[in-house]
């Protein structure tokens, strides 16, 4: 089937004006291939077509259907065909997919952006999403968003501060509860499940959460502070909402999802049938974006994608905890989450992974206050304790928003100073 200009190729300009989403792909071929020829048939292929002329594409099909190339960028930019010394080239591709073909919701539209390259021939890495305003905004984005989650804490004014129940998995309710309450004695605002702790038949969620509210209220108490359970409600899609009902009913005031195991869809419906905070976890997630010529970028699999699936709290990693994360994909996957889009609401980032007092300088210098940093080890390995781990940190944190060095406020701090002399200082 011939194929004019006009129905195959587009420009940005133009296409802004309508009702398309814009993808833009990473992709590397041999010298020899013509890259034009590719892009087409990714853009017919993902949409109309296949790798074959088929009989019965319509003119209304192209028009309204088919997907449009609007953009290729060689990478390094060669113009002349002199100036390619190499036995592969690389591209940025942009392609063009009337979102018509897929409306707002994640499964279809994920199949549409990567899940028919291989009939197209094409080893693509998906690297960047742009959305029109009416179709972003069919999402709704986060219930809560970031001023709600600092509503739920009745904390303004730092970084929050997230603890995770250790060990993670392997106890009761009961003993858990004991754990919960003496970090909470340290004044931590949130503290999750680890997500390796589900709904099992020996540490049922629902009992967690009364067994877990319990031991807040005992050290509210005791301290004036309050602490948020935020309760993992991960498991079979089928059984996903009514762990959630069972878990609200039961007082839960927050909830927390792998989306990375469950799928941006079902964070998506749990969005839109619970009236709580949900938490959603990427444990699992590197298959998502981890490769070079496949998936999609991190910026994407753990920012905008959960943001726009309803998530209030995004658990995402950094390069200081052990995982080589580029620095650069670290920033933008945060911008993703909170940066003003449309009349979406900003998720809060909650930074992971190998978090202890002597690194809230490093976080806060990157990133803001309008954060929560989730320290685990630093504060359940504490030598003197959860509560002293838990206070450790705050102390650290209140250094940092008034400008004090760390080793200046650790003279004063004693839990400080033993997190610092254990793990070091980050400037």
């Amino acid at each position: 089937m011939q194929m004019n200009r006009n129905k195959i190729f587009a420009l940005n300009e133009e296409i802004r004006k309508k009702d398309y989403v814009l993808a833009t792909y990473y992709i590397e071929l041999d010298k020899d291939i013509d890259v034009m020829a590719k892009a087409s048939a990714m853009a017919i292929g993902q949409t109309v077509g296949t790798w074959i002329p088929v009989p019965g594409i319509t003119e209304e099909m192209q028009e309204h259907h088919m997907g449009k190339v609007v953009s290729i960028i060689d990478i390094p930019p060669y113009e002349l065909s002199t100036q390619i010394d190499v036995e592969k080239c690389s591209y940025l591709i942009q392609i063009a997919y009337p979102y018509i073909n897929f409306g707002a919701q994640f499964p279809m539209m994920i199949t549409t952006l990567l899940g028919n390259d291989a009939s197209t021939s094409a080893q693509v890495k998906l690297m960047d999403l742009q959305f029109p305003e009416s179709f972003a905004s069919q999402f709704n984005g986060p219930n809560f968003g970031l001023e709600g989650v600092r509503k739920l804490t009745g904390v303004y004014d730092r970084p929050l501060v997230l603890n995770m129940i250790k060990p993670c998995t392997g106890f009761s309710p009961k003993v858990g509860a004991k754990i919960f309450y003496e970090t909470a004695l340290g004044g931590v605002d949130l503290i999750k499940d680890d997500e390796l702790l589900g709904n099992p038949n020996f540490c049922k969620a629902v009992d967690r959460v009364k067994e877990y509210n319990e031991a807040a209220k005992a050290a509210l108490e005791k301290t004036g502070k309050k602490t948020v359970y935020v309760v993992n409600i991960t498991d079979s899609v089928d059984k996903i909402l009514d762990n959630a009902k069972r878990v609200v009913d039961a007082g839960a005031q927050a909830v927390m999802i792998n989306f990375a195991a469950v799928g941006y869809d079902m964070l998506h419906n749990l969005a839109k049938n619970i009236n709580v905070p949900i938490l959603g976890h990427y444990a699992g997630a590197g298959m998502f974006y981890e490769g070079v010529l496949n998936g999609m970028s991190s910026p994407l699999a753990i920012g905008k994608l959960p943001r726009l699936a309803g998530a209030d709290i995004v658990m995402m990693n950094t390069p200081y905890g052990g995982y080589p994360l580029k620095y650069q994909k670290y920033i933008q996957t945060t911008n993703e989450l909170s940066l003003p889009y449309y009349n979406i609401k900003p998720s809060m980032p909650a930074v992971g992974g190998g978090v202890h007092p002597g690194i809230a300088e490093r976080y806060i210098k990157d990133l803001g206050t309008d954060i929560i940093l989730a320290p685990g080890g630093s504060i359940q390995g504490h030598p003197k304790g959860a509560a002293a781990g838990a206070r450790a940190m705050l102390q650290a944190i209140d250094a940092v928003m008034q400008d004090v060095p760390l080793d200046e406020a650790a003279k004063e701090h004693s839990e400080l100073k033993i997190a610092l002399d254990l793990w070091g200082y980050k400037k």
